[in-house]
């Protein structure tokens, strides 16, 4: 069984900084795509960075400069560093593991970010 879970989410203050963790189990975060993902209210699902099997990251323009995604083979954990947050950051943030050619894609449940002006 396959198993996503965040966490690290909160209320934080403009500027301020936050680490989201996505704990994962029954799949192996070296071995695909992963990525963090966010969804604002009224708004649709957005990507915020990946990061590939052979540690190639890729980020949103929005949050490029702010944010580091990382992973830890040894965990089995991803994770998103936020720093220099802004209102518009305010969202749930989902952990993804990518598909690959035999297995489908999984979200987490999300953890909520909250940033205050």
């Amino acid at each position: 069984q396959v198993q996503l879970v965040e966490s690290g989410g909160g209320l934080v203050q403009a500027g301020g900084s936050l680490r989201l963790s996505c704990a994962v189990s029954g799949i192996n975060v070296g071995t695909r795509t992963m990525g963090w993902y966010r969804q604002a209210p009224g708004k649709q699902r957005e990507l915020v960075a990946t990061i590939t099997s052979g540690s190639s990251t890729n980020y949103a323009d929005s949050v490029k400069g702010r944010c580091t995604i990382s992973g830890d083979n040894a965990k089995n954990t991803m994770y998103l560093y936020m720093n220099g947050l802004k209102p518009e950051d305010t969202a749930v943030y989902y952990c993804n593991a990518g598909p690959t050619f035999i297995s489908r894609a999984y979200w987490g449940q999300g953890t909520q970010v909250t940033v205050s002006s």
